[in-house]
């Protein structure tokens, strides 16, 4: 059986693997290039959650979006920040990301307003180029305002969650707060996405059942991350000394 039929027999196992790799990814990015690399994770992060969100599947019997999967690196990265730089350095990231966050949005909806090339050579390439590019990027304006306004909120009361957690137990217990603070935070943005986006374009019931589906891969994810945030913070605590 070769790996594309066993992962496709096997999402579970896949989805797994690609949080494992999400998060490997991200404590090497962090121990190769030091904070700035977690600057990095967060914007690469979240550039790729955008571009590959509408992306849906079925995980363990519940549907699931590809945004949700690779979401999971940002809170690790600014819960990483947070215990090895501060809360200021966290909230400085998190302004980062919605600034590129902006940025893309308004620089992928001038590119589709450039029309395909008409040129016989390249014009059914083109098209179909240009198509494909309208599908993944013509947003309406409901889900970028709940993407950012989730997004931003989210990740602030991460921050804040954190470090109030953080005093809370006297710096000690960096799981409780890891995975506490982040699983506050996703429910926060669970919720805001889920009544901003879908609620309107389907019942509050409805937008309610796809926020609590997508909640559960949320969860799971805080509870997995807890042991790479112990590991960066290990090879901070070497640099120091």
């Amino acid at each position: 059986m070769v790996p594309t039929d066993l992962f496709s027999e096997h999402q579970t196992l896949l989805w797994l693997l690609t949080i494992v790799l999400d998060l490997s990814f991200a404590v090497l990015c962090y121990r190769v290039f030091g904070k700035a690399g977690l600057w990095g994770v967060i914007v690469f992060s979240l550039l790729l959650a955008n571009v590959m969100g509408p992306k849906l599947t079925v995980v363990a019997g519940l549907q699931t979006s590809m945004g949700v999967i690779l979401y999971s690196s940002i809170f690790f990265a600014t819960d990483v920040l947070s215990e090895n730089y501060g809360r200021a350095e966290a909230q400085r990231a998190v302004l980062l990301g919605f600034f590129v966050s902006v940025a893309m949005v308004v620089m992928t909806q001038l590119s589709l307003l450039y029309m395909p090339s008409s040129a016989t050579e390249t014009a059914v390439f083109s098209n179909t180029v240009h198509q494909a590019m309208v599908t993944l990027f013509d947003y309406t304006p409901r889900f970028v305002f709940g993407s950012l306004l989730a997004y931003l909120v989210s990740q602030s009361f991460d921050v804040w969650a954190f470090h109030a957690i953080k005093r809370a137990t006297a710096g000690k217990h960096l799981w409780l707060r890891n995975t506490l603070s982040t699983l506050l935070s996703q429910l926060v943005d669970t919720v805001i996405y889920g009544l901003v986006v879908w609620w309107g374009l389907v019942d509050l019931a409805t937008a309610l059942q796809l926020a609590a589906a997508k909640y559960v891969f949320k969860f799971a994810i805080a509870v997995i991350d807890t042991p790479f945030i112990y590991w960066a913070r290990r090879w901070h605590q070497r640099e120091k000394s």
